[in-house]
C-alpha cells in the first residue's frame, strides 16, 4: 500500500447523480477533476438494491446508484469489494447477480450486471478475474482491462465430510495466490469449514474444493486478510479467536481478546478487525508462523453501533455499523504505523447497509 496520512479535509462538490447509473454529459470534466478518496457502501434493500458514493473526507453524499438487482445478504463479509480504484462490484443476493461500475474521475458508472450461479454473497478480485462466493458455489470471471467479461469457471462449495454448506454459511471468498482462492464457511455448533478452491490460469477449475475444519475449540471462520507470503489470518468469530492458516492448514490460534471478531482487513504489514461483541477495531500482525494483537483497541466505533464490514486503502479506513435500526458509515486516518484517528461518522439512511470499499485518490490496488 502507499503509506500516508489522509488529511480530513479535502473540498468536495455536492453531485446529483440518477439512480440509473448513466454518465452524464459533463463526465469528460469530472474526469479532469482532482481524484479524491471514496467510500463506498450498498443499502443493501431486499426489493432495489443501491450503492451509496461518499466522499471520504467530508462524508458528503455524491451518489446514489442502482445495482439493476435485489438485496438481502446477511452474515457476509465482502459483499461489495474495489479492484485498483478502477472497479467496483456490489452482490444482488436476492437476484443471483453482480453489479459492476467503472470509476470515471470521482463518480462510477454501472458498467454490467453479471449473473452468479448461486445467490451471492462476497467478491473478491485478482490474477485478472473477479471471483464470487454464492450460498452454494464460487464462480469466476474473467477481466478485460476495466472491465468484467464471462464466467469461465465454476465449482461447487462443500463443508468437511462432502455436504453442501446450509444457507447463511458463507462468509467470504479471497484470492490466496495464482493458484487457489479460500471460502469461509460457519456452521455452528460445528468448528466450520475452510474450502480452498483451485485456480488455473485464473479460472475456477471445477474440481472439488479442499475443505479443512476450523480447529477443535474454534468457532465460525469468517473474515480474513492474505499476506503477500500466501498466509492467510481467518477470525474464528464465536469463539473470539483468529487464526493463521496456510498451505492448506490451520497452524495457530490466539485469543483476541475482544468479543466477537468477524470482518477484517489489511494494510500493509498491519490487520485490523471489526469486533461485533466489543464495538471496536483491533491492530493484529502476522507471520508465517504467528499471530500477534499488537493493539486490542486501536479504536472505538463512536456511533455505539455493532461493526458489520471494514476496508482500507490509501490510508483511509471505513468502518459500517448497525444498532437501533441504523447503519452508519466511519472513517478513520491512518498513518504509517498503523494508527487510526477520526472516526467522523454518519447515519447512512438505510437500516441495512451491507459492506464497504474505500477507493483511494490514486490508482494501483494496495492488496
Amino acid at each position: 500500500m502507499k503509506r500516508r496520512t489522509v488529511l480530513l479535509a479535502v473540498p468536495t462538490a455536492l453531485l446529483a447523480v440518477s439512480a440509473a447509473g448513466a454518465a452524464t454529459s459533463d463526465s469528460g470534466v469530472e474526469s479532469q477533476r482532482e481524484r479524491i478518496a471514496l467510500a463506498v457502501t450498498m443499502t443493501n434493500d431486499a426489493s432495489s438494491n443501491e450503492i451509496k458514493v461518499y466522499d471520504a473526507a467530508s462524508l458528503n453524499l455524491l451518489q446514489t446508484l442502482s445495482t439493476r438487482g435485489a438485496g438481502g445478504a446477511s452474515g457476509n463479509a465482502r459483499g461489495v469489494r474495489q479492484h485498483g480504484g478502477t472497479l467496483f462490484a456490489a452482490v444482488n443476493n436476492g437476484s443471483s447477480s453482480v453489479a459492476v461500475y467503472v470509476r470515471d474521475g470521482n463518480r462510477l458508472r454501472l458498467d454490467r450486471v453479471v449473473s452468479t450461479t448461486s445467490a451471492p454473497v462476497s467478491i473478491d478480485f485478482g490474477n485478472g478475474h473477479m471471483y464470487v462466493a454464492g450460498a452454494t458455489t464460487v464462480d469466476s470471471f474473467i477481466l478485460n482491462g476495466n472491465h468484467v467479461g464471462a464466467r469461465d469457471g465454476t465449482t461447487t462449495l462443500r463443508l468437511v465430510g462432502g455436504q453442501v454448506p446450509p444457507a447463511g454459511s458463507t462468509a467470504q471468498i479471497g484470492v490466496v495466490d495464482d493458484a487457489s482462492l479460500l471460502v469461509t464457511l460457519k456452521t455452528d455448533p460445528t468448528p466450520g469449514t475452510v474450502d480452498t478452491v483451485a485456480l488455473d490460469q485464473g479460472a475456477i477449475t471445477g474440481a472439488p474444493p479442499a475443505a479443512v475444519s476450523a480447529p477443535a475449540g474454534t468457532l465460525t471462520p469468517f473474515g480474513f486478510a492474505v499476506y503477500p507470503d500466501r498466509t492467510a489470518v481467518i477470525t474464528l468469530a464465536h469463539s473470539s479467536q483468529d487464526g493463521l492458516f496456510r498451505d492448506g492448514a490451520f497452524t495457530t490460534v490466539i485469543a483476541a481478546g475482544q468479543a466477537a471478531p468477524c470482518w477484517m482487513t489489511r494494510s500493509g504489514k498491519y490487520l485490523f478487525t471489526a469486533n461485533t461483541g466489543s464495538h471496536t477495531v483491533s491492530r493484529l500482525l502476522g507471520t508465517g508462523s504467528n499471530v500477534f494483537v499488537d493493539t486490542p483497541v486501536a479504536a472505538t466505533i463512536g456511533t455505539g453501533g455493532a461493526p458489520s464490514d471494514i476496508d482500507a486503502d490509501g490510508g483511509v479506513m471505513g468502518v459500517i455499523d448497525h444498532g437501533g435500526g441504523a447503519s452508519h458509515l466511519s472513517v478513520f486516518a491512518m498513518n504509517e504505523l498503523g494508527e487510526l484517528s477520526g472516526g467522523n461518522a454518519i447515519d447512512l439512511a438505510t437500516p441495512n447497509a451491507n459492506g464497504i470499499a474505500i477507493m483511494s485518490a490514486d490508482t494501483g490496488d494496495d492488496q
